[in-house]
């Protein structure tokens, strides 16, 4: 991520009316280590939910895939660990595939790449390092047919409108008779969803400081941590679990040659996560232009990986 990006969406986001900073800026190094103790957390369902659904389903939905022979292409992939049930699945069924995971980090993908062959030595996995806004281009020129994967509810980080072109995009680069597998955070009790993204140890505090800390380090700021604190709410009827650093006092921060203003209580928006009941997915599948989709879902009804085709 270039540091000219970044300190421009710094610049462009502190002088909104309304403050916001961009979730993708959360995870450098020490945000991505904090972000794995996130996800080992009792009330962040999220991963264990996605697992459990490969693991007891994923030789339902490789059965749902009607081509013998095809390619994966995940999207965002990281170290493969969660694919890898999948693929397996996919692989005891007989059907012949090709592994094409994406990704914005090129060191990510070689551990995806040997986490795959160690179990999986015979599979053929091609690596596309990159932004996968460009790098799914490849695509075009293969001609087997494709599944996509969008997995970890990454959709959820898209809000309302941004989810439907996102899909859309996605929908582009494939052919009649192929399919798009997405994980999707349900719609459920408030108060677990809640409790998610404010945790009692206060980890999810940390990770959306450390975004404070960042911009100091990186961009010569002069956040004073102390005087920001971490707020997570959920609006049942939109869907929306919103994030939020709030300036518990008056005051200037100076980033490069910018002084930004703060009221006592202003808040800092930073990141969005998306909830969908299962009815929204058949919207959302029909408005994005796929014939027909399959739901399956964990044994609480709290998650989804939601198989779509076109």
């Amino acid at each position: 991520m270039g540091s000219d990006s970044f300190i421009n969406d710094v610049i462009w986001g502190l002088s909104d009316p309304q403050k916001h900073l961009p979730s993708k800026y959360f995870y450098d190094e020490k945000g991505s280590r904090i972000f794995q103790e996130i996800m080992q957390m009792d009330e962040y369902y999220l991963p264990g939910c996605e697992r459990e659904i490969l693991y007891k389903q994923s030789q339902q939905i490789a059965n749902e895939i009607n081509h013998e022979e095809f390619d994966i292409i995940e999207l965002g992939a990281g170290d493969g660990s969660k694919t890898l049930i999948f693929l397996e699945a996919v692989v005891n069924i007989g059907k012949k595939i090709t592994y094409i995971p994406m990704d914005i980090s090129e060191e990510i993908l070689k551990v995806n790449r040997q986490h795959i062959l160690e179990r999986l030595p015979d599979l053929s996995v091609e690596v596309l390092p990159g932004d996968y806004f460009s790098t799914i281009r490849a695509i075009e020129s293969r001609p087997k047919p494709r599944l996509v994967m969008f997995m970890g509810s990454n959709i959820g980080n898209f809000p309302g409108e941004k989810a439907i072109e996102f899909i859309r995009f996605v929908n582009d680069y494939l052919n009649p008779g192929d399919y798009f597998l997405m994980g999707v955070d349900l719609k459920k009790n408030p108060h677990v969803i809640r409790a998610a993204y404010n945790d009692k140890k206060g980890i999810t505090k940390r990770f959306n400081l450390n975004l404070l800390e960042r911009i100091n380090r990186e961009l010569k700021g002069d956040f004073n941590l102390k005087a920001f604190e971490h707020y997570g709410v959920y609006n049942p009827l939109s869907g929306a679990a919103l994030s939020f650093l709030v300036s518990m006092q008056e005051q200037d921060i100076h980033i490069a040659d910018h002084t930004f203003h703060f009221d006592q209580y202003e808040t800092i928006h930073t990141e969005v996560s998306q909830k969908y009941s299962l009815k929204e997915l058949d919207q959302l599948a029909i408005k994005t232009g796929f014939s027909w989709d399959r739901h399956f879902t964990d044994s609480r009804g709290y998650y989804s990986l939601s198989l779509f085709k076109k």
